[in-house]
């Protein structure tokens, strides 16, 4: 390892520690909810400074969301947290994920269950994720450039949905491709956005619950609309 790759270690670790406090600041908002030692160990170990931008390297550890160009960010490392515990995910799980962005975000599901699928409207941002994903190996990643508001029917039922932008409403593609006993995370809104948790049921109907309040870019689809 060298002294770089160590200084990186050091400040996830911090980083870490930071979103742990968040946590616990806001865990009367949460529900009391305690992010799981499955999720917390896992943005320990992704190195979150390949996926910003050079110029933005020093802000990489810190609990804040950062630009990437296109007019996209890269999530506040609280909120990647926050929404990847709230899908409850189990190793063996099949993903979608809305809003490739980074690819930041994608790498941590990925590390968690067994295969993700991605959808992002620009280009340039997409191919540049898997170049990441490339460089650290991780394989278990399928990547579209498409309109994540339809979602991915051909791979569909997921047992979890995350998306990274704000639709105005919950997308019904999502919750018809997203099998019974699943979750779906959601920014929803337009200048006040909600976090939503979305549970779908056996019988087919869902259970929307309020997280908290969010900041997310727009859920822009295919031909700029939202």
């Amino acid at each position: 390892m060298t002294e770089f790759d160590d200084e990186m270690r050091i400040l996830r670790e911090a980083m870490v520690r930071e979103i742990e406090q968040s946590a616990a600041d806001l865990s009367q908002d949460i529900g009391g909810r305690v992010l799981s030692p499955r999720v917390m160990a896992v943005l320990r170990d992704v190195p979150r400074h390949l996926f910003v931008p050079p110029q933005h390297l020093a802000d990489a550890y810190r609990n804040r969301p950062i630009p990437i160009g296109y007019g996209q960010t890269i999530s506040q490392p609280f909120i990647v947290a926050l929404m990847t515990d709230l899908l409850n995910l189990a190793a063996t799980d099949r993903v979608l994920e809305v809003g490739t962005g980074s690819g930041y975000q994608t790498a941590v599901l990925a590390k968690l269950v067994e295969d993700v699928f991605t959808i992002e409207t620009c280009a340039p941002l997409s191919e540049r994720a898997a170049e990441t994903f490339a460089e650290l190996g991780i394989g278990n990643v399928r990547s579209r450039i498409g309109d994540g508001y339809l979602g991915w029917p051909e791979a569909a039922p997921f047992d979890a949905i995350l998306v990274a932008a704000a639709p105005l409403e919950v997308p019904d593609p999502l919750i018809q491709q997203l099998a019974p006993g699943g979750r779906l995370v959601v920014p929803v809104g337009g200048q006040a956005q909600q976090l939503i948790l979305v549970e779908k049921q056996s019988d087919q109907s869902t259970v929307l619950r309020d997280i908290i309040p969010v900041c997310f870019v727009p859920l822009t689809r295919q031909g700029g609309s939202r």
